[in-house]
């Protein structure tokens, strides 16, 4: 791998957190004054528990592909990064979950990145192989 390549992959992940995390905060500033509010009952809650990290690995995902728009850059598929991503948050908002609801942030951004890098050395690796094929 060489070093261009190594700075594009800590870039791509880099604005996957950034993103991550303005796309939680958008969620927080909506979710929590309902959440307090008791708006809608148990099923509006529910509902916002369950938006975190579908709108938190949307902005995982989103990062990759705004480091895709400079010129010369790898192009990939958004909904590939973004199933990658949902899954990150998905497993680490629900093994957090039972620790408390608002400590979910921790889970999702740790699985979140850690399926960015996951991700990044699978597409590297699909093609290193398609070039020595």
């Amino acid at each position: 791998m060489t070093i261009k390549r190594l700075l594009g992959v800590l870039v791509r992940v880099a604005l996957s957190v950034i993103f991550a995390g303005i796309f939680y905060i958008g969620w927080m500033a909506i979710a929590l004054p309902t959440y307090k509010s008791g708006f809608g009952g148990l099923v509006v809650k529910a509902v916002i528990w369950i938006l975190a990290p579908i709108l938190t690995g949307l902005g995982f995902a989103v990062g990759p592909k705004i480091f895709e728009l400079l010129p010369a850059t790898e192009k990939t598929s958004f909904w590939e990064t973004y199933k990658w991503c949902l899954a990150g948050c998905a497993i680490g908002g629900g093994i957090v979950w039972v620790f408390g609801p608002m400590l979910i942030v921790f889970g999702m951004f740790a699985t979140g990145t850690m399926s960015v890098v996951l991700h990044e050395a699978v597409r590297i690796r699909k093609e290193v192989v398609s070039n020595k094929a």
